[in-house]
C-alpha cells in the first residue's frame, strides 16, 4: 500500500489539514481535532500507524516473573501472549495457532515446557518453535515428511525490556530501541546510570493499582507533559511540589516530553526511608522528573522510588490505566520493616491519578461539542502537550 493511497484513506477519516495545523508554531497552533478522541474508524487508523509502527509498551517483566509464566494482552484486537523462557528471556508472540488460526492463551498461567493449541493439540516451546503436530499424518502418525515444522513456528514480535518495561514494535519498522531510548538515557545520566537501572524491583504487596477511565487514551499523555493543571486538579500535591517548582521537558528527537519538580520530598515523614540511587548527583536530591514516552508510558523518576504508569487502549471512549512501583534494593521493595511506607506512596499516587481522572474525562466529554476546533496552547505553559500532539499528527501523516 503507497503512502498516498494511506493519505486518501486518512483524508476520508480526517480532514489531513486539521492534522497539518497542529504542526505550526505553538502560539497559532490548534490541538488534534475532535475526531482523534471521537471516531471509531480514527482509532483503526491510529492502531497501525501508532500501535504498531512505534515502541509501544503492554506490560512489564514483573508480571512473568518465572520461567514458563505466560499470559495474554489484546492490543486493541490483536492478540498476543507475553512469556518469560526457560532462559528468563520475555518473547512476545502473536497469540494464534499456526494450524488453522486458533486462539491459544485465553488466560495467565505457568506453563511447564510447551503451549499446547485447544483445538488440534499442536505445540510450541517456550521460544515458539512447533515440537509437536498430533497426527498430522493420519492416526497416530505425528510427523510427515511433505510437511516442514520449522515454517510454522510462533511468529515473534520484536521486543525490547528497558526498566522492566515491555516495549513491542509490531511492525518491525522502528529504529532499535537502543537508540530510540538513548536521548532519554543521556538526560538521565545524572540521576541513575546502567547499574543503578538494575537496582530497581518490584514492589510484591503494595506495587500495583489499576484505574478504568471513560476517555481516549491520548488524553492521560496530554494531562501528564504539563503541570499547568496542578493548582486546579491538584491541590494538596501543589502545596508540597508547587507549580512554581516545575520545569518542562521536551526530548528531542520528538520521542518523549514531561516536567520535573525541583521540591521532591518522601510522602511520609518520619526515620524510615527508601533506599535511594547511589549515583544521583548530591545537588539535585530533591529533583524528580515525570516523562511520557510516545505513545503510552508514563514514568516517574525519584531519588528513592520509580513508577511505571502504562496506559491499554480498549476503545475511542476507554482506556486501563497501570501502575506499577518500583524501589531501590529488595529492602525497600519488599522488605517488612518500609511496609507501612509502600502502602501510603502507593495510596499518594492512587489519589493522584484518580484526581487526573476529573480532567481527562471532562475533556473527552468536552469532544462531542462540534463548535471546538481542537483548541489551543499556552505559549508558556503547554509547550509538552503540543509536543505530543505534533507527535501524534506526524506519525499520521
Amino acid at each position: 500500500m503507497t503512502q498516498n493511497y494511506k493519505n486518501k484513506i486518512l483524508s476520508k477519516i480526517l480532514d489531513v489539514k486539521k492534522l497539518k495545523a497542529v504542526d505550526k508554531p505553538i502560539e497559532t497552533a490548534n490541538g488534534l481535532p475532535n475526531e482523534c478522541y471521537t471516531s471509531k474508524d480514527y482509532l483503526s487508523h491510529e492502531k497501525d500507524k501508532i500501535f504498531c509502527d512505534k515502541w509501544t509498551v503492554i506490560g512489564v517483566g514483573s508480571s512473568v516473573p518465572k520461567p514458563g509464566d505466560a499470559r495474554p494482552y489484546n492490543l486493541l484486537g490483536i492478540p498476543l501472549i507475553i512469556l518469560r523462557d526457560k532462559d528468563m528471556k520475555i518473547r512476545v508472540f502473536h497469540n494464534v495457532c499456526s494450524h488453522r488460526g486458533f486462539k491459544l492463551l485465553n488466560k495467565p498461567c505457568s506453563l511447564k515446557n510447551v503451549i499446547t493449541c485447544p483445538y488440534h493439540s499442536w505445540s510450541y516451546n517456550l521460544k515458539g518453535n512447533l515440537v509437536a503436530t498430533p497426527h498430522i499424518g493420519g492416526l497416530n502418525i505425528h510427523q510427515s515428511n511433505k510437511f516442514n515444522k520449522t515454517k510454522s513456528n510462533l511468529k515473534e514480535v520484536r521486543t525490547k525490556i528497558w526498566m522492566d518495561i515491555i516495549f513491542i514494535n509490531v511492525n518491525s519498522n522502528e529504529i532499535d530501541f537502543d537508540e530510540y531510548i538513548k536521548p532519554l538515557e543521556k538526560r538521565w545520566s545524572k540521576f541513575i546510570n546502567k547499574k543503578d537501572q538494575k537496582l530497581i524491583i518490584h514492589s510484591k504487596d503494595h506495587g500495583y493499582f489499576n484505574l478504568d477511565v471513560k476517555c481516549n487514551w491520548k488524553f492521560a499523555i496530554e494531562n501528564y507533559c504539563e503541570s499547568y493543571h496542578l493548582p486546579t486538579i491538584h491541590p494538596e500535591l501543589n502545596k508540597v511540589s508547587n507549580i512554581n517548582d516545575h520545569y518542562h521537558i521536551q526530548g528531542l528527537p520528538n520521542r518523549f516530553a514531561g516536567q520535573g519538580s525541583k521540591k521532591y520530598e518522601q510522602v511520609i515523614k518520619g526515620n524510615k526511608k527508601f533506599n535511594t540511587f547511589p549515583n544521583w548527583k548530591k545537588d539535585m536530591v530533591k529533583s524528580s522528573e515525570y516523562i511520557a514516552i510516545f505513545p503510552n508510558v508514563m514514568i516517574g523518576l525519584h531519588i528513592d522510588h520509580f513508577y511505571v504508569f502504562w496506559l491499554e487502549p480498549l476503545a475511542m471512549n476507554k482506556t486501563k490505566e497501570h501502575m506499577q512501583m518500583y524501589y531501590v534494593g529488595n529492602e525497600s521493595a519488599n522488605g517488612e520493616e518500609l511496609k507501612e511506607l509502600r502502602k501510603e506512596n502507593s495510596r499518594f499516587w492512587k489519589v493522584v491519578m484518580l484526581e487526573d481522572i476529573i480532567a481527562i474525562e471532562g475533556m473527552q466529554e468536552g469532544r462531542n461539542s462540534p463548535v471546538y476546533n481542537g483548541g489551543n496552547f499556552s505559549p508558556i505553559m503547554d509547550q509538552p502537550t503540543h509536543q505530543f500532539h505534533k507527535w501524534v499528527a506526524n506519525s499520521l501523516i
